[in-house]
């Protein structure tokens, strides 16, 4: 039974980290909740709407591939070394950018007029854009995770995929949580460089795994 939780906890913790290094990093559907934190527009309602869109891609992804991965260990083994050398680079580039960027953001100033959500259904629909017709959110989420999730079986891969969520759920609450105490003191500093250092350890840390996993599978 002990055996059992620390798996279930393992597994799940896997997920949760992943979800939050690939989330984490500043894309579009960050820079657009960004914008509107900086300037108190339908902010709760954009990171709620996030939330539910990418827990929709992450679900589609685990079990989709899941169920696709079951079928062929030839197509695990694709998927994960498509997954590793994705996570290598996307990690190399994160770790780069936290070496080189800028100690002070010089781009984030108050970004668009207070206009640019003009009711809170405009904020669901342009918050269902950035996430579902993202192809960056496809591959972050869906494509990503789900082929990740191939690492750990079934039931194992319901499992990481629930951490996933969680762990979405956790980056974009205590992002619009930030935003609403920082605002546009924002300006005085570059959280995403640290924000980058941390997403490249993240990353680096999956891939290593992914590669373990990998070389099990081919033992096979």
């Amino acid at each position: 039974m002990q055996h059992i939780s620390l798996g279930f906890i393992s597994t799940f913790s896997a997920g949760l980290v992943l979800s939050l290094s690939l989330i984490a990093a500043m894309g579009p559907q960050n820079a657009h909740i960004l914008r509107l934190g900086l300037n108190r527009q339908y902010l709760w309602t954009t990171v709620i709407t996030s939330t539910l869109a990418d827990a929709a891609l992450i679900a589609l992804g685990v079990l989709g591939l899941g169920k696709l991965g079951g079928l062929s260990i030839h197509f695990q083994q694709f998927m994960l070394i498509g997954g590793t050398l994705f996570l290598l680079y996307y990690g190399g580039r994160a770790g780069l950018r936290c070496l080189t960027s800028p100690q002070k953001l010089e781009f984030i100033t108050p970004p668009q007029p207070p206009n640019i959500i003009e009711s809170k259904r405009q904020a669901i629909v342009m918050a269902l854009v950035f996430s579902w017709l993202n192809p960056h959110a496809w591959v972050d989420t869906a494509i990503l995770i789900g082929a990740a999730s191939l690492a750990y079986g079934s039931p194992g891969n319901a499992v990481f995929g629930a951490g996933a969520v969680v762990g979405s759920m956790v980056w974009f609450v205590l992002f619009g949580a930030v935003l609403c105490w920082l605002g546009a003191r924002l300006n005085q500093f570059n959280p995403w460089r640290a924000i980058d250092g941390l997403v490249a350890i993240m990353m680096l840390g999956t891939a290593i795994y992914l590669i373990r996993s990998l070389s099990l599978l081919m033992a096979q």
